[in-house]
């Protein structure tokens, strides 16, 4: 999806830039992998404080994550929405993640007046078999 001529997304650069002046600990447990309008790929660095026993990868991880790429998705489509907020997450957990980085892909399915809708998929990085899947919708401000 690519954005119309009034809505300019924002390049990856100025994403990083954005995410890091707003979220401190970003540049600590992501990063961004790779972006284009209305798409984008991030990385959570998973570290011990991350796991719950047994060993792996707790949930507030796995939605931050998907919560994020979703977002950077948005804003590389339409730098307009950098004040969207979300207003609806949804995430089903398919399978326990190994103690290893997590790849997020999300996807803008839906850009409305109003809302907007995305669709992330997590995958385990060592094994690449996916591990959640998580729908977000932003009201745009």
């Amino acid at each position: 999806m690519s954005a119309d001529a009034t809505n300019v997304g924002m390049p990856a650069d100025e994403i990083v830039a954005w995410f890091a002046a707003h979220f401190p600990s970003f540049r600590k447990v992501m990063r961004l992998e790779s972006v284009d309008a209305g798409q984008a790929r991030m990385r959570w660095l998973v570290g011990d404080q991350h796991l719950r026993p047994g060993g792996t990868v707790f949930g507030p991880s796995m939605m931050t994550l998907a919560d994020s790429a979703a977002y950077a998705a948005i804003i590389a489509a339409d730098r307009e929405c950098a004040n969207a907020v979300t207003s609806n997450f949804n995430i089903s957990f398919l399978r326990r993640p190994p103690p290893c980085d997590l790849i997020a892909d999300a996807e803008l399915l839906k850009r409305g007046r109003r809302l907007l809708v995305g669709e992330v998929r997590i995958y385990s990085a060592e094994t690449m078999k996916i591990v959640a899947h998580a729908t977000v919708t932003y009201a745009r401000p």
